[in-house]
Order: C-alpha cells, then structure tokens, then sequence
C-alpha cells in the first residue's frame, strides 16, 4: 500500500499578515481536542523556514523577502521530488503562507518531468500576480505565475529592482522547468477576489474558474468530476487547497478572508471526492491563521477537512493494492 507523508511548511515570509506560521501547529491542536492519533500515524517532516527575515526591514517593494521565499520553494521543492522518488509516497503538504505551493509544484515536475501536470486550485484568490503586477508586494499572490513563467508585462505597473527580477527569474527557472504548467492545465474553484491585471490573463487565456454558485447548483460531487475531466489530457494532478476558500462566516482564521466562500463541508466533501482519482498525486492544505480566530475554529475546520481527504486515500490506495 501507497503511504502518506506529512510535509510541514511553517514559512509565512511571502504573507502580508503575521501569524500562519503557527497554523500547522493549531491544526495539530485541533486534532489533540478531537482525540485524534492523526499526527502519530503519519510520519511528517519539518522544512527549516526563512521566518527571521520577518525581523528584517523590507528591501523588495514589488517582492517583498523575496530572497527568502526563493530559499523556501528551493526547499520545498526538493522535498517533494524526495518524497515522490525516494520514499514513493504520497505528499500531504501543509503550509503557512501560499508562496510554497510553487515549491510543490516544482517538486512535482521535478520528479517527474517528462509529465504534464494539472492543477486544482480551490481558493478565494487567483494567485496569478508577479512582481510587475502586484498591487501589494506578497508574494503568496504569485504562486500561479511562478509556476507559469508569467510576468504579464502587458499589463505592467510596478518597475521591480534588479535583485527583485534577478530572483524572480531563479524561481521561474527551479528545476531547470520553465514552465512547468500550462494554462489549460488549471482549473480554478471559488476565485472570486482579483485584480485587473489578474482577470486580464485569466479572460486571455480562458483559465476554467468554478464558482461557488456553479458548485451549489451542479454538486460538489459532480464538480470534482467535471475538474478530473477537463484535466484528463493531464498526467497527473495536484490539488491546493487554500482555507481562503471558505466563507469568513464559518471562521476569520485566516490572513486575507473573502465573503462569499464555500462551506467547511462542501470544502471537505469536494475534497473528499477528488482524493479518490488516481492522477491525483498531491494535496496541499494553506494559510490557516491561528491569530485571528476565536477559539482555534479555523484550524478545526482545516483538520476535519484534512482527514476526510486522507480517508479517502487510504481508502484508494487499499483498492490499488487489493
């Protein structure tokens, strides 16, 4: 049988508000007060992060500690080709701030690079910024663009100094891959907060975005299917799932929350249902904010969504080797 192996990514450096560092750690919390063994049956480990940096003043307007989170995919992404190769498991990353997932994806190609490579990105936000682009200067808004090679210089508003585009080009360039996915190679689920510059790429190049509305109305189970499908030309998929994605009312537990989100269980349920198809090779949980929560709700939620997915795998991968 196929193991699961935790990786935990306690960075926060790419995140505009403080706190998601501690977010793994709430969730282990969680999963104390639930009574669950969860953290004792899995074996995990701990990526070193580059948190100092938050000490330091920001020198990188248009890329803030860019540096550090150059530092930090380079590390993740090595895990993650570790884990994939080495230990021929099945990576559960969970990470502060979103930047790192394209460390993840990194990873992925790096391991296998001759695959293309899908992508289910359930989150409030498109993540598709870069250093030209950004309104903000967190990079955890870049993820996708990192991945992509994408600096969307038609739409350009920042001049990026030299270190700043210096870098930007080493992460593009992680793994000698560039890009590493592709545009119909994404499908987007409850993206409902971006900018111009962002709608811009997503309109150009008909990046497939579910809605929340369209996954009341059509079903989180048929939703699941419909995103496995339209990435059926695709290899293998990876689902990053940012807590974001949910509705604030459900819990303000983390850093850059938007009204109109999905449910704690329409999240696990969707979820729960793309852990079943056999191209999905990796699963990531993001941005869980323990400092602005009441009484940990939003690391709580995180985990019951967390084990139903991992259920679910072992569920899989018992059948595999049946």
């Amino acid at each position: 049988m196929k193991s699961i192996r935790l990786i935990e990514v306690k960075s926060e450096i790419a995140a505009g508000t403080r706190g998601a560092s501690l977010g793994i750690d709430a969730i282990k919390i969680a999963a104390l007060d639930f009574g669950s063994t969860f953290f004792k049956k899995y074996r995990s480990v701990n990526i070193p992060t580059e948190n100092k940096l938050l000490l330091e003043p920001v020198a990188h307007t248009h890329a803030k500690r860019i540096k550090g989170v150059y530092a930090m995919i380079e590390k993740v992404a090595n895990e993650v080709k570790k884990t994939l190769t080495f230990n021929k498991a099945f990576p559960v990353i969970l990470a502060g701030d979103h930047s790192t997932a394209a460390g993840t994806i990194s990873g992925i190609k790096m391991a296998h690079p001759e695959k293309r490579l899908g992508v289910i990105w359930i989150d409030a936000h498109a993540d598709i910024h870069s250093p030209y682009t950004t309104p903000s200067g967190n990079m955890h808004g870049m993820p996708i663009a990192m991945v992509l090679g994408e600096d969307n210089m038609e739409q350009k508003v920042n001049t990026p100094d030299s270190t700043s585009v210096e870098y930007w080009d080493k992460i593009k360039n992680i793994g000698g891959i560039n890009p590493k996915i592709l545009y119909d190679d994404i499908v987007y689920i409850a993206v409902r907060d971006t900018e111009a510059q962002e709608d811009y790429l997503i309109k150009k190049h008909k990046i497939k975005n579910i809605t929340v509305q369209e996954l009341r109305r059509k079903g989180v189970e048929r939703i699941a299917n419909e995103s496995i499908n339209y990435l059926d030309h695709c290899d293998l998929i990876y689902v990053s799932f940012d807590v974001d994605s949910m509705d604030p009312s459900i819990s303000k537990g983390t850093g850059t929350p938007v009204p109109g989100g999905i449910t704690e269980r329409e999240a696990g349920n969707l979820l729960f249902n793309l852990m079943r198809h056999k191209k999905v090779c990796c699963l990531e949980i993001v941005e869980v904010n323990p400092t602005l929560d009441k009484e940990n709700q939003m690391a709580e939620n995180a985990f019951e969504i967390l084990s139903k997915a991992v259920n679910q795998l072992n569920q899989r991968f018992q059948l595999k080797e049946e």
